[in-house]
């Protein structure tokens, strides 16, 4: 991984080249003020100061040099408007006109990240450093960081590469970081205890068989939350098959677990004053002859009985015994990422979470994190007429609704049926992946809704405050 700690420090004085940040509305004013020679440079780089736009403005010297940058608000600056900068510029020490970067600090820093697990990086260049005087905040945004490559890393990567074990072998490196408890079940006690997530992944060979990784932190007397993230970390669709456009991104399912793993460790290197639970039921779908059928009946952690309408539905009944699990030490916060339904992308597209909760406080706390953090989500409903559409004639619930209708809305009910009813829920629908670059964003596996959910955390566990 990126040594993002590299990327950013304090501004002691050290030589580097000026970035000189400026918005359309500006530009003429700070022109006034330049030399001959800076005003014909911006003219030759036909620069108007918007956003993206970069220019090299010539020095005294021959190799004096510095840049110049469009952004939409010089005086407020987004996560991602020093992005392009950090991917553009040659390796080297720079600092900004004011010296402090606040939010796009971030962006500078996950410009950085590739994967090159299974080639040489092509045309790399040495690290962009940008010196900062909010000394204070370095930490926080390196941290950020280094969970969002995580995310990306483990979504980037093929699945018989990121299969059960390794999901285990990813918490396993966190608990032995952080000084965390690490449990997992599976084989007989898997089986019996979560006979869902038994159900799903058996048919996959062994080392890839199911299994529920649980890694517990902190002090027993702090605030108990539970994060929970599905891993299936290829899903065929099981007997009823994916046709191979719609299997060519499956090693991407497991993007719930990343996030959640990516969560924890925030959780865990900040230091947050909570009691962590995290859980990972992690499974292939895979086809077999001991395959789960459309029609089976699984039993559940809870004790429903669960109609299996579609073997393609798999991620709810993993999460379905997680929750169950989750709820059994009663948190005061359950929160579970998952990519769980075409039917999200389909309403929000790419770059938006589907948020479901029934708690209006925690919903009312989700869209201020989204929005300080500048990682949107989008609220759907937990439509209760729409539970009609999961009845089974012969079991408490079907796992896939009848229709077609309202698909991820369907899912989340599914879930709310495994979900404590006492304790704040938050389900996210996330999509785990980016389809197109930006910069900053690599095209691949992407972290989307980790930064808001984090954000929420800091606010509501700041002065060790629950509920």
């Amino acid at each position: 991984m990126t040594d993002y700690s590299n990327l950013l420090k304090a501004d002691q004085s050290q030589s580097a080249r000026s970035i000189h940040l400026i918005d359309a509305d500006s530009l003429d004013t700070w022109l006034g003020g330049q030399p001959n020679h800076v005003r014909g440079a911006v003219a030759a780089h036909r620069f108007n100061g918007k956003p993206g736009e970069i220019a090299i403005l010539p020095g005294e010297a021959g190799d004096d040099w510095s840049a110049i940058a469009g952004v939409k608000d010089a005086t407020k600056l987004g996560n991602w408007c020093l992005a392009k900068l950090a991917e553009t510029l040659p390796e080297g020490a720079y600092r900004l006109n004011n010296g402090k970067a606040g939010a796009a600090a971030l962006g500078w820093l996950t410009a950085h990240y590739s994967f090159n697990r299974y080639r040489k990086a092509e045309g790399a260049t040495g690290p962009r450093v940008l010196l900062t005087k909010e000394v204070a905040q370095i930490e926080g945004h390196v941290r950020m960081a280094q969970a969002i490559a995580l995310v990306r890393d483990l979504v980037n990567t093929p699945a018989a590469d990121m299969g059960p074990p390794d999901l285990e072998r990813a918490a396993s490196e966190l608990a032995t970081s952080f000084g965390a408890r690490l449990t997992v079940t599976r084989g007989d006690a898997l089986e019996t205890g979560f006979p869902m997530i038994h159900g799903v992944g058996k048919a996959a060979e062994k080392p890839f068989s199911p299994r529920l990784i649980e890694l517990h932190w902190g002090d027993e007397t702090a605030p108990r939350v539970a994060i929970i993230g599905k891993g299936i970390c290829f899903d065929s669709g099981g007997l009823d098959i994916k046709p191979s456009a719609g299997m060519r991104l499956m090693k991407k399912d497991m993007g719930g677990a990343a996030h959640a793993l990516a969560l924890a460790r925030l959780v865990m290197d900040s230091r947050m004053p909570v009691r962590l639970h995290l859980l990972i039921p992690a499974a292939e779908n895979a086809i077999s002859g001991n395959a789960f059928r459309p029609g089976d009946i699984l039993a559940s952690r809870k004790g429903l009985t669960v109609e299996i309408g579609n073997t393609d539905a798999e991620g709810r009944l993993v999460l379905g015994d997680a929750l169950t699990k989750a709820g059994e030490d009663t948190p005061e916060l359950i929160i579970d990422f998952a990519t769980l339904t075409g039917a999200a992308r389909v309403a929000l597209g790419p770059d938006l979470p589907a948020l479901f909760t029934d708690d209006e406080a925690l919903a009312t706390d989700m869209a201020a994190a989204s929005r300080d953090a500048d990682d949107p989500t989008w609220r759907l409903p937990l439509w209760d007429p729409y539970a009609d559409m999961l009845k089974s004639d012969i079991a408490d619930i079907n796992n896939a609704g009848e229709g077609g209708f309202a698909g991820a809305i369907t899912a989340a009910l599914f879930l709310r049926r495994f979900a404590p009813e006492d304790i704040p829920w938050v389900h996210l629908d996330t999509f785990a992946w980016r389809p197109a670059a930006k910069p900053g964003r690599a095209k691949g596996g992407e972290a989307l809704g980790l930064r808001a959910v984090f954000s929420m955390l800091q606010k509501r566990y700041a002065r060790g405050r629950g509920k």
